[in-house]
């Protein structure tokens, strides 16, 4: 895949894929300067600002996560971070939470975007987003090399837990607020009982 010519960029009106290598013209552009999106198989999709409890459940559950990091020393959180694989540089995803194991980063002092899918990563359903596009996104993550995806479904108060079996079919499984949601291999000792994600203060 060739990278974008930065001098001579192609008109947007034009049917095309999108490469990671074309973020830079394409976030000079002023009908892109103010707004956050992703690339999904190429195409560009728009990602609008999150609301108060989307917001505030991703802060909370990148806060677990980094506790563990930090605790463990086993790898990094972030959010909103933008991750692709570099055998597809056309999917580039930013998850509201994520975990990526320190030996997969070859440059974790890296400003750029993250060359490697990460090994959990966490998307909480905002009241705008399907449930089929959430599940596409999912098969994006997991196809690209992520082990684990959770599906934080706020006003259900659950989360679905989505990996690939043997035969490379999604499988999913879902966890309660009552209910305890482990990290399994990717987080090993890792546990969040549900009722701390979705506690509300005030209700």
């Amino acid at each position: 895949m060739r990278a974008a010519n930065m001098d001579a960029p192609p008109a947007l009106e034009e049917k095309r894929k999108y490469t990671v290598a074309d973020f830079e013209w394409l976030a000079r552009l002023p009908e892109y300067a103010d707004c956050r999106f992703e690339m999904h198989e190429g195409e560009l999709v728009k990602m609008e600002p999150a609301g108060l409890w989307h917001s505030n459940r991703s802060v909370r559950i990148s806060r677990l996560l980094d506790e563990y990091a930090e605790r463990t020393g086993s790898g990094m959180v972030t959010s909103d971070g933008g991750h692709y694989s570099v055998e597809d540089d056309e999917t580039l995803l930013a998850p509201d939470a994520a975990f990526t194991r320190m030996e997969r980063l070859s440059d974790p002092e890296l400003h750029a975007f993250v060359p490697v899918m990460p090994d959990l990563a966490v998307e909480v359903k905002s009241p705008r987003d399907s449930y089929a596009f959430m599940r596409r996104k999912t098969l994006l993550y997991l196809e690209r090399g992520t082990t684990i995806v959770w599906l934080v479904y706020p006003e259900r108060r659950e989360v679905e837990v989505c990996a690939l079996d043997a035969d490379g079919d999604m499988t999913s499984e879902f966890v309660g607020e009552d209910d305890e949601l482990s990290g399994g291999d990717v987080l090993p000792g890792f546990t969040l009982t549900l009722s701390r994600l979705f506690y509300q203060a005030g209700s």
